[in-house]
């Protein structure tokens, strides 16, 4: 491990800021709680206080005008994430258990010298038969393969995307999230810097929702 000559606090907060990114976990919702962070490009992106944690919880709310269908196979397409997922470096999936769970691994590089941060998490895919809205639901399971070199394991993950169509055709997209990035860099400096990772990633989706391999996708699990 090398070592840090400058303030270390400092110099990485903002790009450990960036593991607040993307994207799952339904919580229960407090809409008082919730303060207002950003508002721009149709992208809305709050913060609160989570309880039982130093870290702040974030969600991001958008409405696009698609399906429910091309939705959930971007969001599933998870090789195609370093290519539109604010800092992702690497995305593969390391067991696809059946079309409505998988096992999936990813890691947000950070700029020298902040290590990279990884994680694995099970994902499992739901849609309510009554109101149609889909969830895909991340449950951290640090422990599932060995640590990476050069990477801190995260430890504590939990995130969801909540996909509910609304009466005048579009779909609202929620994404939420909870995590603690490890190492030692103070919860206080990491909260300062939450929001560039979800707005960044909403802002690239709603362009890469539009491909038309995602506009034309079929799912026979997923009524839209």
């Amino acid at each position: 491990m090398f070592s840090i000559s400058i303030n270390r606090y400092a110099k990485t907060a903002l790009p450990i800021a960036v593991l607040c990114f993307f994207s799952w976990n339904t919580y229960a919702q407090n809409a008082d709680t919730w303060t207002l962070k950003k508002s721009e490009s149709g992208i809305s992106v709050y913060a609160r206080d989570a309880e039982n944690s130093s870290y702040k919880e974030l969600k991001s709310i958008l409405y696009l005008k698609t399906s429910l269908s091309s939705l959930v196979a971007l969001l599933s397409d998870y090789e195609s994430y370093p290519k539109w997922v604010y800092r992702c470096g690497v995305s593969t999936t390391i067991k696809r258990i059946s079309e409505l769970e998988t096992i999936h691994y990813q890691n947000i590089v950070a700029p020298w010298p902040v290590d990279s941060r990884d994680f694995v998490v099970n994902i499992k895919l739901s849609q309510d038969p009554l109101s149609g809205a889909v969830s895909l639901v991340s449950s951290c399971i640090p422990n599932y393969i060995p640590k990476v070199k050069d990477h801190v394991r995260i430890t504590e993950f939990r995130a969801s995307w909540t996909l509910t169509p609304q009466k005048d055709g579009t779909v609202e997209v929620v994404y939420q999230l909870l995590v603690n990035p490890g190492g030692s860099i103070p919860a206080w400096l990491i909260n300062l810097a939450v929001v560039d990772g979800p707005f960044e990633t909403s802002l690239n989706l709603i362009q890469w929702i539009k491909k038309d391999k995602y506009q034309k996708a079929v799912l026979p699990f997923i009524k839209n």
